[in-house]
């Protein structure tokens, strides 16, 4: 928890100062199923990797509330980004009607990953709108919480796992600089 408290907290002071500005629709539903996510580890019984996860759903909604401060913390919201959360939101919808928790689990990663396509879009775009460090901490954090796990089981590996995924995709794309090399690349290629 530690580590993504202080991923996060670089996070947001570059989004206090404007110089990272969150997806909010993204920050936003990652708040939300980060604290339904927590409720239904509870339910299995996961035990303190459940924590992580409730940290993970609080963090997104600091985030989101110090991109109010700046105007430039603000990413501008397309089509593509309400397309996903609408998407995401079905995820939970799933949720309410499935009875089953590890289902629900999974309707709830899947519904995670939607969310952050708007930022794994806007980090191949306008990476220089991001912070890689706070995705390299929340990888190390959430590699760390399936490691204390007693037992690897879908209910308490499934939703760190998919957070891992995630967070080494967007650091990639942030790292490397890649969207911004590639349309470079291309454009070469046509001049």
């Amino acid at each position: 928890m530690a580590l993504s408290l202080y991923g996060m907290y670089g996070y947001t002071r570059d989004t206090w100062r404007g110089e990272t500005a969150p997806n909010r629709v993204t920050w936003g539903l990652w708040g939300f199923l980060g604290l339904v996510s927590f409720g239904v580890e509870l339910q299995q019984h996961v035990g303190i990797a459940a924590y992580m996860t409730l940290i993970l759903g609080i963090i997104p909604f600091v985030v989101i509330s110090a991109s109010f401060h700046n105007e430039k913390s603000v990413w501008q919201i397309g089509t593509f980004d309400i397309v996903c959360g609408a998407a995401s939101l079905v995820g939970v919808g799933f949720w309410i009607f499935v009875n089953q928790p590890t289902v629900a689990l999974v309707a709830f990663c899947v519904a995670d990953h939607i969310a952050a396509l708007p930022t794994v879009r806007k980090s191949w775009i306008a990476p220089e709108t991001e912070s890689p460090q706070a995705f390299l901490m929340g990888v190390i954090n959430c590699l760390i919480t399936i490691l204390t796990l007693d037992e690897i089981t879908t209910a308490g590996a499934l939703f760190p796992g998919v957070i891992v995924y995630t967070d080494i995709l967007i650091w990639a794309l942030l790292v490397t600089n890649m969207g911004p090399r590639v349309r470079s690349r291309r454009a070469k290629q046509v001049a």
